[in-house]
């Protein structure tokens, strides 16, 4: 495959644009901001955070920033993206489940008016704002038959909108954006690909999609360098979520490592968490591992298992490499120094079978050429070239959120709980390297970033009344102090719960299931339920969740 740099300068012509050359007396900008977001990796897939995957580059983040270990999402893409990109809690953004406009205001399918997202309060305060890669906080246009829709995903029909125009990221405070409005993604040949709002109709012969995101942030970075103001930059990653498409070279990494099985590669994850100084084992049991029935050795699916999450790996290697062709740039630019970057994952590792989903709404049956896509419930055909759409599934998802419980989509730290790393040479004054276990959580952002940037929330914008600001700013703990943080955090998708606070977890999977308590701090894996031996506790977190729930128009799915 051709170095994606190539690629890069392929697309140049797409999303090219002026800029005004660097006057010759610097003046001295604010800090500019870069939030990477990764889609579905696991706590512990980072080498910083215990895994074995080559990571380099978000490792020397960690080692010259700060790591934080009780950081949380709201358990999947579309709710995370909300909250992260608006300060508020999901349901107050409009997106309480995924993009669908069910008619009801916690449950929109999209960014409401009543909330600003952090491009448009940046760019009223002098930044530049741009955006690459996964949007996914819109309502998604379908084609009225299956047939056309099908049509649509294999590229042999083009059709002018992926969402209402107005709900685009160009219309919500970013100057430039190129990326997918949708989800899913093949990486070699994306749907629902944009530049700005203009669908890209074609990509060159050796596209890979992380590649595209990393080198066109570079593109925007050196763009936005020759001019006298800050940046907000937002790198929306599709990696490492299903389908699992990686590059040969990369897969060729770790066509060994995973063969010793399950077991193997989340002992040695959870001894590593330890010596790492992420996680105490007296407060981190290592929970039981999901369906631990079937051994490795009696796995009739083998070859399938350790290839997938060797192309798991492999996709966060590729993205780690873009990664660094993004500090290099900075280094290059001169606006290191002064720039906060900011890595994390919006939920836990998916669990999910895209064999089973098979081809619909945002999943392919061929590509352009018109090869057909295998889903291949049998794991017969192994994961990796873009004609399979495969996934890792339910035991390597419980290996990449180790030492936790469960995964995407459920409100047990499995699911909500994401390996953040922030990096601010000039600003960051705490100890380089240092690890931080004070609760933060996506919605703190917004006011991060206001602190970094001098900038003002508003109560009002464009014509709308927009709801406080429900985060608190992250910049004591940069500074290396203890700052007072969210004594109560919520979570509600799909029917799946949780009130958390500083000494309790209330959770449950599902709205019909009876509530667990844990006693988080003692028992940060959630393996003792203690809802028996405390039901007045049980009795005070769930009144707590029910008067949160009714304020904020939350109806948990039955």
């Amino acid at each position: 495959m051709k170095n994606s740099r190539s690629i890069i300068v392929a697309l140049l012509s797409i999303f090219a644009f002026s800029c005004a050359t660097k006057p010759t007396e610097e003046v001295k900008k604010s800090p500019n901001i870069i939030l990477i977001l990764a889609d579905d990796l696991g706590f512990s897939d980072l080498g910083s955070f215990g895994g074995e995957i080559q990571t380099p580059n978000l490792d020397w983040l960690a080692s010259q920033g700060i790591r934080f270990t009780q950081f949380y999402n709201t358990s999947r893409c579309c709710p995370t993206r909300a909250s992260l990109l608006t300060g508020l809690y999901n349901h107050q953004a409009g997106i309480g489940q995924m993009t669908t406009d069910t008619g009801q205001e916690a449950y929109r399918g999209h960014i409401s008016n009543s909330a600003v997202t952090i491009a448009e309060v940046l760019k009223s305060s002098g930044y530049h704002t741009g955006m690459v890669g996964k949007w996914h906080v819109s309502n998604t246009v379908v084609q009225d038959t299956p047939e056309k829709q099908l049509a649509w995903l294999n590229h042999q029909e083009q059709h002018p909108l992926f969402s209402p125009i107005e709900q685009y990221p160009t219309n919500r405070g970013f100057e430039k954006y190129f990326g997918n409005i949708w989800g899913v993604v093949d990486f070699f040949d994306p749907f629902s690909l944009v530049n700005g709002t203009e669908p890209v109709t074609e990509v060159p012969e050796n596209y890979y999609h992380t590649d595209a995101i990393n080198d066109t942030a570079s593109v925007y970075i050196r763009e936005f360098a020759k001019q006298d103001k800050p940046f907000f930059l937002y790198v929306a990653h599709t990696a490492p979520h299903w389908p699992l498409h990686a590059l040969p070279e990369d897969i060729e990494k770790y066509k060994d490592t995973y063969t010793v099985g399950w077991d193997a590669i989340r002992e040695q994850r959870y001894k590593k968490l330890i010596e790492l100084g992420i996680i105490e084992e007296n407060s981190y049991p290592l929970s039981e591992r999901w369906d631990n029935e079937l051994s490795w050795e009696d796995n009739p699916d083998k070859e399938f298992d350790a290839r997938a999450m060797a192309v798991h790996a492999a996709m966060i290697d590729r993205m780690d490499q873009g990664i660094g062709r993004i500090i290099e740039t900075l280094k290059e630019t001169g606006e290191l120094e002064n720039t906060l970057i900011v890595f994390l994952s919006d939920n836990g590792a998916s669990s999910e079978s895209s064999m089973r989903y098979g081809p619909g709404f945002d999943r392919p049956s061929q590509t352009r050429k018109g090869e057909p896509i295998a889903y291949p419930v049998d794991k017969k055909v192994m994961p990796g070239p873009q004609t399979t759409f495969t996934s890792i599934g339910q035991r390597w998802s419980n290996v990449s959120n180790t030492p936790f419980r469960y995964w995407k989509m459920e409100s047990f730290e499995g699911g909500v709980h994401t390996p953040m790393i922030a990096f601010w040479p000039a600003g960051i004054t705490a100890e380089k390297g240092s690890i931080s276990d004070q609760i933060g959580h996506v919605m703190d952002f917004m006011a991060t970033f206001i602190d970094v940037a001098g900038a003002e929330y508003p109560t009002d914008f464009a014509g709308n009344k927009i709801k406080p600001i429900a985060g608190k700013s992250l910049m004591p703990v940069f500074q290396g102090k203890v700052r007072e943080g969210h004594p109560i955090l919520f979570n509600e998708h799909e029917g799946g719960r949780s009130v958390r606070t500083k000494d309790w977890k209330l959770v449950t999977l599902d709205a019909r299931e009876p509530w667990q308590l844990f006693q988080i701090n003692q028992d940060r894996t959630e393996t003792k339920n203690v809802a028996d031996k405390f039901p007045k506790v049980v009795q005070e977190l769930d009144s707590l969740w029910q008067n949160w729930a009714k304020e904020n128009k939350v109806i948990p799915k039955p």
